[in-house]
Parts: C-alpha cells; sequence; structure tokens
C-alpha cells in the first residue's frame, strides 16, 4: 500500500487518506502552521481538542534555532514539542529566497546569511534532508527555488532544471522508502504553463510520495493564481497526494479542492485571529468592532470550539482592545476550528456526492473574495 490512498472523487474533487508514522491524515486537510515547533498561541491539547492531525514545521528556523541536532537529541520534534500527531516540515526554501540579498544560489546549493545572526550557511539538498531527519517529520520537503513573481521566461526555465537536479539529489541521498518519513517533490515553473507543465513532468517522474505545488500566492492576482492552479493540480498523479504550499483562504481552499488539491497550509487564520479578524458560519466577523462591545451572543452558534461555547462576543472584543494575551488563544483557537471544520466539511461532501453545493454556500459567505476571484472588483 502506498502513502496514499484515494478513497472518493466528486468531479475533480478528492476524499484520500495520508498513511503517516504518526497517524492517517483524512483528507483533504488543513496543516496549522508551527513555524517554530509551536502554532501560535495554541498548545498542542489544544489542537488535539479541535481534531488537528496534522500540524507544520519550517526546517529554516529550526536549523538556526534551537538547531536540529538539539531537536534530535529531545527525541525528534514530536518529542521536542510534545506533539503526538503528524508533522510536515516544508524545505526551508521560501524563507531562504525570501532573504533576497542575504543569499546566493548556486548548482551546490543556497548560501545564505542568517537573519538572526547574520551567520553564514549553506543549505543543499542533501543538507535539508538531513535536517528534516534529524527533526524527525512524518513528510519532508525537499529544497527547491521558490521563483519571484514576474520572474522572466529565461530565468524561470533556468530555476526549474535546478530544481529538477536538486529533486534527483535529494532522492538519492534518501531514497523514498528507506526509512518512515515520506519525501514530497515541490513542481514549479513560474507563470508559464508550458513551464510548469514541463516541471511536474520532471518532478513527477522521480519516486516521491507525494508532490506539490509551489511559487503560488506570491504577489499574483487572484484570477492568475487559480488559472495556474487549475492547470497543474489535474496534471499531478492521481494516485498521489497533491499539497498547494502557503496559500489558503477559505475561498482559496473550497476552490483548491474543487481542482483536485488535497493538502493545505497557512498562517493566515492564527496571524488574521491576532488582528482580530475571525471566521464563522456566517462569514468574517472583525471583533474589534464597536458593534460588539455590548453583544451577549457567541462568536459563532454553529461552533462547538472552546471559545464560542463559553465566551461572548462582547469579553472577547474586550479582550482585544484591552490587549489581553487571552484574546490571542481564543481567536486562533476559534479560527483553526473553523478551518478544520471547514476541510472535514468539503470530505464529507465529497463523500455524498454534493461538493459543488458545499462549495457554493462557502462562496455565499465570501462575496468581495470571489469578486476578486473572478477579476470583477
Amino acid at each position: 500500500m502506498g502513502a496514499f490512498e484515494l478513497k472518493h472523487e466528486d468531479g475533480k474533487a478528492r476524499a484520500g487518506i495520508l498513511h503517516t508514522a504518526h497517524g492517517d491524515i483524512p483528507t483533504p486537510i488543513f496543516m496549522p502552521v508551527g513555524t517554530v515547533g509551536s502554532v501560535k498561541a495554541i498548545a498542542p491539547d489544544d489542537l488535539a481538542e479541535i481534531g488537528a492531525p496534522i500540524i507544520l514545521g519550517n526546517t529554516y528556523h529550526l536549523y538556526l534555532r534551537p538547531g536540529h541536532e538539539l531537536v534530535r537529541r529531545h527525541g525528534g520534534l514530536h518529542g521536542f514539542a510534545s506533539w503526538p500527531g503528524a508533522i510536515l516540515t516544508d524545505s526551508g526554501g521560501f524563507q531562504v529566497f525570501s532573504l533576497s540579498g542575504l543569499r546566493r544560489i548556486q548548482e551546490e546549493g543556497v548560501e545564505f546569511r542568517s537573519h538572526i545572526d547574520g551567520s553564514k550557511h549553506l543549505f543543499t539538498p542533501e543538507k535539508v534532508l538531513e535536517i528534516e531527519r534529524a527533526l524527525n517529520s512524518d513528510v519532508m520537503m525537499v529544497l527547491d527555488e521558490c521563483v519571484p513573481y514576474g520572474a522572466d521566461y529565461h530565468y524561470t526555465e533556468k530555476s526549474l532544471a535546478l530544481t529538477t537536479r536538486w529533486a534527483q539529489r535529494a532522492l538519492k541521498a534518501y531514497p523514498a522508502g528507506t526509512a518512515p518519513n515520506l519525501i514530497f517533490g515541490i513542481t514549479q515553473g513560474g507563470f508559464f504553463k508550458d513551464l510548469r507543465t514541463r516541471s511536474i513532468e520532471e518532478i513527477c517522474s522521480l519516486d516521491f510520495d507525494g508532490f506539490a505545488i509551489g511559487g503560488l500566492s506570491v504577489g499574483e492576482s487572484k484570477p492568475e493564481m487559480y488559472e495556474l492552479l487549475d492547470h497543474a493540480a489535474g496534471q499531478l498523479p492521481r494516485d498521489k497526494a497533491r499539497y498547494l504550499m502557503g496559500v489558503g483562504t477559505p475561498l482559496d481552499i473550497v476552490t483548491g479542492i474543487s481542482m483536485g488539491v488535497d493538502m493545505f497550509d497557512c498562517v493566515l487564520p492564527t496571524r488574521n485571529a491576532r488582528n482580530g479578524t475571525l471566521y464563522t458560519s456566517v462569514g468574517k466577523v472583525n471583533i474589534k468592532g464597536a458593534k460588539y462591545a455590548d453583544d451577549d451572543s457567541p462568536l459563532d452558534p454553529c461552533c462547538n470550539c472552546y471559545t464560542c461555547r463559553t465566551f461572548s462576543r462582547a469579553y472577547l472584543r474586550h479582550l482585544y482592545v484591552s490587549k489581553e494575551l487571552l484574546s490571542f488563544r481564543l481567536n486562533s483557537l476559534h479560527n483553526l476550528t473553523y478551518f478544520l471544520s471547514l476541510v472535514r466539511g468539503a470530505r464529507k461532501a465529497i463523500l455524498e456526492g454534493t461538493f459543488a453545493d458545499y462549495k457554493a454556500h462557502i462562496e455565499s459567505l465570501y462575496p468581495e473574495e470571489v469578486a476578486m476571484a473572478q477579476g470583477t472588483c
């Protein structure tokens, strides 16, 4: 049996199971982001209560601080962070490439200076997987180059070829199936459809356990992103998990699912929670609004999270305007519950053959975002 089982399809939308060393992951799935081994303001028991089966960690940040060898000595990231569920670690490539003037790309890998103390480091395809093996993540992403939006055809083509060579080196150093850690390849190609297709053909010819679509949500418009996503997603192997990296409004997620994507991650639910923007069954709520100052109703009467079953909108607003740290936890707990409920609802709809209706309902909650995606505003 492979790492991924496809259970049902409704149009292009898919329901499946990703098998990992720390549990089976029902897909579609949203992965809360725990960059440095912690989902901001949220404890592991919070994650367990809301039913998060997998979280994401960041190789770049954990390598710099506290260091992967220290994490290894403390039982890997699961032991170090006391998290019993599955963990996916990205390669750190996006963070390295976002350093711009602090890094230099070469055939061997990427030389960069730490944003913490300016020290010099080199990430190679082999080194990145060595770090991730020390972290003992269940899903390890390989090193790739994330091409900036606006890059020309020639640069994008060269970058694509380099990403393929790095992927080949990564698998040669750590062949798939030689350890319980799964290895995912990353397709690139910028904003050129023929290069996207070429990258998919090259990366998907390699023996990875799953495949990601990288290089989206890097400054392009929503119509551009959705057009490229639809072009790429259906070309990925049917029998492997498909992961859209770093993309994640509710509309993005249901749209991605409708195009055949299985896995998502984004900092948006926790970041927006800290800024007072909350997602509910009736759309977004800006809890800092004065109209909630005396509102005794729950944030979302259709939500059963600790926040919604315990506190009023008035109290949540009070915490936010008072800059109380509890606001971060309660708001983040709710938003993550919403995002996990969103993908669970999508899975249920796919299995029942009603995904189109489910997607239309979610779209009705975000009319402004739908208009942006359609290029009508």
